[in-house]
């Protein structure tokens, strides 16, 4: 005999997700920001009490896109923020880790219950790059925690 409780009952018995989980898929562009500013590429905020994961983030420059061995943005620096506080380890990224539209490499970060999650990139002072437009995406699930 088996027991099957209400917890149990909740999750998918294939991957332990929660039953009631709903995607989000956020994406956004933006012309490379001025020295010290920073471009909001993607942003998603949890409904009240709902708990989440991200899943994925993709990363785009226009010079990546035409030359796949661009991938080094030094003087970029993409963030990743939940609540305003930088998401470890992808605290300072100056390189394309996650190239938009190639099978990116998934991440499964649990985000806080209720959070706000962003991606941005910012132009450090001083840095010239022949980039003229970058890219985000923030995938990922959320659930009603029982």
């Amino acid at each position: 005999m088996s027991v099957v409780s209400k917890t149990d009952a909740a999750l998918c018995s294939s991957c332990g997700m929660a039953i009631d989980s709903q995607y989000f898929d956020v994406a956004g562009f933006a012309a490379l920001p001025g020295p010290g500013d920073e471009a909001l590429l993607a942003e998603f905020r949890l409904p009240p009490q709902y708990c989440g994961i991200l899943e994925c983030f993709s990363q785009y420059t226009d010079r990546f896109f035409s030359n796949p061995s661009e991938v080094e943005t030094r003087g970029l620096e993409w963030r990743l923020l939940v609540d305003g506080r930088p998401l470890s380890p992808y605290t300072n990224v100056q390189a394309i880790l996650n190239p938009w539209g190639v099978g990116s490499y998934p991440v499964r970060i649990r985000l806080p219950e209720s959070s706000h999650l962003a991606f941005s990139v910012r132009l450090r002072p001083g840095a010239t790059l022949n980039i003229q437009t970058v890219g985000g995406r923030i995938s990922g699930r959320y659930w009603f925690p029982e």
